[in-house]
Order: structure tokens, then C-alpha cells, then sequence
């Protein structure tokens, strides 16, 4: 995962019966166990809270009360959690290179029987393709099992090789400031289903937005597309910020992250947060004009809500991990088999797992399967192994889907 502020990445290490886990994430606040019945109606979240100095305190909402929202609902939450518009030119590629990576803290043991991991053949590298069209599930019983899978087969991450062909310009780097401290993640250029064609999204990890319960959004949050594709600061090589960023740095202007992320995140422990670790920013073009990220870097992906497990048949992960072996220069991906199930809540969606050994600044970084020929985004880096053999990301359900939804429509 990328170097990025204390959540980076979560940790996950293997047991007898399943794997052991540790989140590397950042986000906010929840009060409450939404393991039963919720309300009947969907609460408006005050338009104060941890991002305004001097605000009262919020009523944070739960899970239950999530899935219930409104699109008022979503702008309140938002107001709640601003990302303000980053400072133009704060990135130089000094800070760049020095930015690092997060260090996870220990997280806990999944619960739950075992399953057989299935296998399957991986993907093909990421391209361009219309938006995808969400299919919605029933909600499901929690498995008898607690949602969780043997450990996955180690796949090794691969570079992409140099200059990158267009369609992987979709990636790139994510900087932002946790304070006074500096640290990257991954992202994704991601359809706009409301500007088809025009998108300005990006698709990362709650965790690289927002600070975690009790914290606030990060600050100076700035996306650079293509990141080194020409191999400028490969191997040591000296270059310009101009060559590392052939894109530039889209700044982000707007965003949102996940509610149950924001609402119970440890920012150095993993849990059931992690299993909604996503987050959605707005970016504007650095030279001023109205030319949108997705015609600039030639193309964006589509997101895939609610895919079902058994179509998910591979998985290619990018992102730019950091932590050795890897120096955050290079775009990487694991091409894995058929992901395999991680819960800390089994009465939550269980995570994506593959095996890979990325590292600190994966974190956000887009997870790739095909749907009809053409390659989506189901999932986003979120935590991984102490040992660094296994990457999990969040089951993007009909919440994330309301995320993009609500940041689509939303204009300013």
C-alpha cells in the first residue's frame, strides 16, 4: 500500500483456522453496535461536527441508520466531514519522495470456520469502459462460518513496465497531510455516472481521506495520474516534477468517506471498519480549464456494486507500495486468483482477500475484475499481512454505491 498517514494499510497474519488481522486505515467516528434491528427512519447528521473548530459534538449514525440515508442525509454527513480544496503547488517533489508510508497497528482475530478457497485465472491488465450498472442483492444471513477463507496463495507483485500504456494511466498517487505530517496513497480515475465521458472522481481508501473516530479529514489531498510512467524516477534517477507527473496534481476540491469508517475507526488497530474502507474525492484540473481528469488520462473505470462472489473470478490490484522492498517509484499489481473472504463482522459484508505482497502506499489503490468483457472496480486496498503475503479491500455494497452516487450529483 502507499506511504500515507498512520492508517496506511491493515495488517493481516494467518492462524490455524483463519487469518489474523490488522488495518492500516483512518477515518471517523460511530457510537453504536449495528448488529440488530435498525430505525425506521434515516437520521439527519447536524450540519456541525470534528472538522469545525469549536462545533458541538455529533450524533454519529450506525450502520442500520446508514443503509437507510437519503441523499440529504449524504450532504449532511458531508458537511460533517469537509475536505477542503488542497493548496496549489504545496507538492513539490521533494515532499513527494519524502512522504511515507503508514505503519499498521495490531488488529484482531476473525471468528468463524473455514472454507475451501477457490481458484480461478487472473485478469487482464485495466481499460477504459462506459459505467457499470449497480445489481442489487438481498441482504444476507451472516455465514455459519464468520465470513472467513483459508489464507490465499502468494502472488508476487509485478511493475508495470515503462512508458505505461494508456489505459494504465487511470492510477496514480495520492498525497495528503495528517497534520503536519506527510504521507501517499493509491488511486483510481473512476466513471462519473452523472458526466459520462467528463468524470473529475477518484476512487481511493477512506482511510487515506479521514483520520479515524475522534479525528477529521486530512488536509492537502492531491491526486497525481500516471505517476512516473515514464520511468523518470526509476532506479534512482534524478528528474523534474514535470517528468514524475506527466498529468500534473489534481487537487482534490470535494470528497466523501464511508460513515462507518469515519464513525468507528481505530486509525491504528483494524476491525470492522475496514470492511467499508472506501472513499470518493472530487479533483480539478491544475491548469484551470474544464477539461475533466478521464479525457485528460484517456479513459476511467467503472465501479461494480453489489458484484456477485461467484462472478469476481480474478482480481489485478495496483497501487504504488512504498515499504521495502519497493521505494513507492513504480505502479504495481498482483494478478490473483478468485478472492477469497476476510470478516471481522460477519454480520457485515466480508472483505476482498488476495494473496500479494505489497506493501505501505497499496493503501486506496484500485482492485480490477471484468464484467462482460470489460474491466470494473470492485474493491479498493484497505489491510494486509504483517508478513506482507495477503491484501484485503471492502465488498463495495449499496452504501458505497450511494457514496458515488451522492459525489456524482454533487457540484460544488
Amino acid at each position: 500500500m502507499s506511504p500515507i498517514s498512520r492508517p496506511s494499510r491493515a495488517v493481516l497474519g494467518a492462524s490455524v483456522a483463519a487469518l489474523t488481522m490488522v488495518v492500516a486505515t483512518a477515518c471517523g467516528p460511530d457510537n453504536s453496535d449495528p448488529a440488530n434491528g435498525a430505525q425506521t427512519t434515516a437520521p439527519t447528521v447536524a450540519a456541525t461536527g470534528t472538522d469545525k473548530p469549536g462545533a458541538a459534538p455529533i450524533k454519529l449514525p450506525t450502520l442500520d441508520e446508514v443503509k437507510k440515508w437519503k441523499p440529504e442525509d449524504w450532504e449532511n454527513w458531508a458537511k460533517t466531514n469537509v475536505i477542503t480544496p488542497a493548496v496549489k503547488g504545496y507538492w513539490d517533489l521533494q515532499k513527494i519522495l519524502k512522504a511515507k508510508p503508514s505503519k499498521p497497528g495490531p488488529g484482531k482475530q476473525p471468528t468463524g470456520q473455514p472454507t475451501a478457497a477457490p481458484t480461478a485465472q487472473p485478469t487482464a491488465a485495466p481499460t477504459s469502459a462506459a459505467p457499470a450498472q449497480p445489481t442489487t442483492q438481498a441482504p444476507a444471513q451472516p455465514p455459519a462460518d464468520g465470513g472467513n477463507d483459508p489464507k490465499p496463495a502468494l502472488v508476487q507483485e509485478k511493475p508495470v513496465p515503462h512508458p505505461f500504456a494508456k489505459n494504465f494511466n487511470v492510477n496514480g498517487k495520492l498525497f495528503f497531510m495528517d497534520g503536519n505530517d506527510e504521507y501517499v496513497c493509491s488511486g483510481t480515475v473512476i466513471s462519473d455516472p452523472a458526466n459520462p465521458g467528463k468524470s473529475n472522481l477518484v476512487w481511493t481508501a477512506s482511510h487515506c481521506l479521514h483520520g479515524g473516530k475522534g479525528g477529521k479529514s486530512h488536509t492537502n489531498i492531491v491526486f497525481a495520474p500516471g505517476f512516473n510512467s515514464n520511468g523518470a524516477l526509476s532506479g534512482g534517477k534524478q528528474a523534474t516534477l514535470a517528468q514524475a507527473e506527466p498529468f500534473g496534481e489534481w487537487g482534490a476540491t470535494a470528497g466523501i468517506v464511508s460513515p462507518t469508517w469515519a464513525g468507528e475507526a481505530d486509525p491504528e488497530n483494524g476491525g470492522p471498519w475496514s470492511q467499508y474502507d472506501f472513499g470518493i474525492i472530487r479533483v480539478a484540473n491544475p491548469d484551470g480549464s474544464n477539461k475533466s481528469l478521464e479525457e485528460t488520462v484517456g479513459g476511467s473505470v467503472p465501479v461494480w456494486f453489489n458484484a456477485p462472489r461467484d462472478q469476481i473470478t480474478a482480481v489485478s490490484s495496483y497501487g504504488y507500495p512504498a515499504g521495502k522492498p519497493f521505494d513507492g517509484m513504480e505502479l504495481e499489481h498482483c494478478d490473483a486468483p478468485k478472492p477469497v473472504r476476510t470478516s471481522l463482522d460477519a454480520s457485515r459484508p466480508a472483505m476482498l482477500t488476495i494473496g500479494c505482497n505489497g506493501t505501505g502506499g497499496d493503501s486506496g489503490g484500485g482492485w480490477f475484475a471484468m464484467k462482460d468483457g470489460k474491466q470494473v472496480l470492485v474493491s479498493d486496498t484497505s489491510i494486509g499481512g504483517f508478513d506482507n503475503t495477503w491484501e484485503a479491500g471492502p465488498y463495495l455494497d449499496d452504501v458505497a454505491a450511494k457514496a458515488l452516487d451522492y459525489i456524482s450529483k454533487k457540484t460544488k
